[in-house]
């Protein structure tokens, strides 16, 4: 029987999602990081299923999201988009030291996703942490600061006054540098990778993930470690047949 465990790993409240019988066993683990005002419990079929082939599934909820959200105004929440995300790599890195403490992590067999705003923080966690075995990027951008100027253009366009100075904004950028995976491509180590995303995506850039997946196939000696799986007139929602073959991935690959 799969269960839904919920608990709060210091500041971070999750789900974990586990055949109950193997709850205390040690088992490949999968985090999975929602998109932008999302939460945790809104990624529990792709969770369900992965657990049903034998994970364990860890679903947080990302700073200002879900449990944490604290009625932050939605303009202040956008604002503090990449904050949110390098918060997320904080949390990640708090998650596995979690996990080892309870030696819940089978042979080293740590996964990572996300959508949207989970998949970009997916894409930066691997410049950060080479534990992690295998990830995989649904409509999300790997190419961090160029996806962030355009984001802070669009803002600017809707926005009366916007509240940041360009020194601001630059440092900003500046700070991205060090998460962005398309500056820091050898932190790949070949290390398994698939990209889901719709080539109608009008909020994340379908181009941004294709570019950076044909730069980057090259670096791959085994083809089958890399993989994008564009669904042709698809906008920005995950479809179920990008569930079913993220699983499909996870399975091959974790």
């Amino acid at each position: 029987m799969i269960e839904v465990f919920k608990e709060r790993w210091g500041e971070i409240p999750v789900l974990t999602i586990v055949e109950a019988a193997k709850r205390e066993e040690s088992l490949p683990v999968l985090t999975y990081f929602h998109g932008y005002t999302s939460a945790k419990e809104h990624n529990l079929p792709i969770a369900y299923l992965l657990a049903e082939k034998g994970y364990r599934v860890i679903l947080p909820d990302s700073l200002h999201h879900g449990e944490r959200e604290n009625d932050i105004p939605h303009a202040e929440r956008e604002l503090q988009f990449f904050h949110i995300v390098q918060q997320n790599l904080m949390d990640l890195a708090t998650i596995k030291q979690e996990l080892d403490t309870r030696n819940w992590i089978k042979e080293d067999r740590f996964g990572v996703a996300g959508t949207s705003m989970g998949g970009i923080t997916t894409a930066a966690a691997l410049t950060q942490f080479p534990w992690i075995k295998a990830a995989a990027v649904l409509m999300g951008s790997p190419k961090l600061t160029e996806y962030a100027k355009r984001m802070v253009d669009e803002v600017k366009k809707r926005m009366d006054r916007f509240p940041m100075t360009d020194d601001q904004v630059t440092d900003i950028l500046h700070q991205l540098q060090h998460i962005d995976l398309s500056m820091q491509t050898d932190k790949l180590m070949e290390r398994p990778l698939f990209f889901w995303h719709g080539d109608k995506d009008p909020v994340v850039p379908f181009e941004q993930s294709y570019s950076f997946y044909e730069e980057v196939t090259k670096l791959y000696k085994n083809p089958e470690n890399i993989r994008f799986l564009r669904e042709v007139g698809r906008g920005h929602k995950v479809s179920r047949f990008a569930t079913l073959e993220t699983v499909n991935w996870f399975e091959f690959q974790l």
